[in-house]
């Protein structure tokens, strides 16, 4: 007896690959989800800007292209994000100019002291060239800068006094942002700059550890620090931008049409951070006259002028430095 082994029917190579690309033809995309982290608390005119860009994408996308954030440092502080983004490890971040100037040195011209008397004259100086290429110069680090937007001016909050004369803050302990410019010019006035995390300046202006706070007035509301320190000097010493950025690795992921949407929703999103922020700095005037004691240092400039001095003498022979204080100057004379 002959046995007959039978072999399965075997399709043809055509029809296999035919079927295939009917099923990934009819199968739905799987949506793309881009990570954006930043230091700010969900409260924050930031996290708020991260927020509407993220809407935009997913609408202007269909759903296609999502962004989920990740605020209140969550993926470690600015200087953990910036290392991700080099490596293509997180896609987008919203940094503060402080830490993004350690990438970029002219960005430190964005901290000039006095440069600025508001978030509205700010604003205007991000359409200069020279901030322009500040943004340009980070292509070089990996980074892909989209543009700027702001929290409030800088001021002082002092637990125990007004500050009207630079006297005032000599040998107090200060808490700053750690990074060149502001330690410069404060360590000019002879005061101890203190850069302890912003969870903790709450607890030590109560126990005394802290004498002062350099602030903006979003912070100061938002933590609350008006119930542990009574005394804010108005001085507009300083401006304080933050920088939008995405990974290079992530840009080149994308196609031309993900790119022209993540571009224009973002674009979006700082305008309406920085008019948002514009109403807020009165919102939150209004709030802490209604708390505790504010003063307005009228000759804050010269008040300060040592200070000033020396954040000069420190930044002031970088050619992009030089080349954004005097477009920016120029800009706001001809408004």
């Amino acid at each position: 007896m002959t046995t007959t082994t039978r072999h399965p029917l075997r399709r043809p190579l055509t029809l296999t690959l035919l079927s295939a690309s009917l099923l990934a033809a009819s199968a739905p995309a799987l949506a793309k989800e881009l990570r954006l982290g930043m230091i700010t608390p969900p409260q924050h005119i930031w996290t708020q800007t991260a927020e509407k860009f993220a809407e935009s994408v997913a609408e202007r996308s269909d759903d296609e292209l999502s962004v989920a954030l990740f605020p209140s440092g969550q993926l470690g502080d600015e200087s953990a994000m910036f290392s991700q983004m080099e490596t293509g490890l997180l896609d987008m971040g919203i940094m503060t100019a402080a830490l993004t100037s350690q990438r970029e040195p002219s960005i430190v011209g964005w901290f000039t002291p006095f440069l600025f008397d508001s978030v509205a004259q700010a604003a205007k100086a991000t359409e200069t060239e020279a901030a322009r290429l500040m943004l340009d110069n980070l292509e070089s680090k990996g980074l892909h800068a989209f543009g700027y937007t702001f929290a409030g001016m800088r001021h002082i909050l002092m637990r125990d006094q007004h500050v009207t004369r630079a006297e005032d803050v000599a040998g107090k302990n200060m808490r700053i942002i750690p990074f060149a410019a502001m330690n410069t010019w404060w360590r000019a006035m002879d005061a101890r700059p203190t850069p302890i995390s912003l969870p903790d300046v709450y607890q030590g202006l109560q126990n005394g550890m802290l004498d002062g706070v350099d602030i903006d007035l979003d912070a100061l509301v938002g933590s609350g620090f008006y119930e542990v320190a009574e005394y804010l000097t108005l001085t507009s010493h300083m401006a304080f931008p933050a920088v939008s950025v995405m990974s290079q690795a992530t840009r080149a992921s994308l196609s031309e049409e993900e790119r022209e949407i993540i571009d224009t929703a973002m674009q979006e999103a700082l305008a309406w951070g920085i008019e948002a922020q514009i109403e807020a700095e009165q919102r939150n005037l209004a709030t802490l006259e209604e708390r505790i004691d504010v003063y307005t240092l009228e000759d804050a400039e010269g008040v300060f002028a040592e200070a000033n001095q020396a954040f000069a003498e420190r930044f002031g022979d970088h050619p992009l430095i030089q080349a954004f204080q005097q477009q920016a100057a120029e800009r706001l004379a001809a408004e």
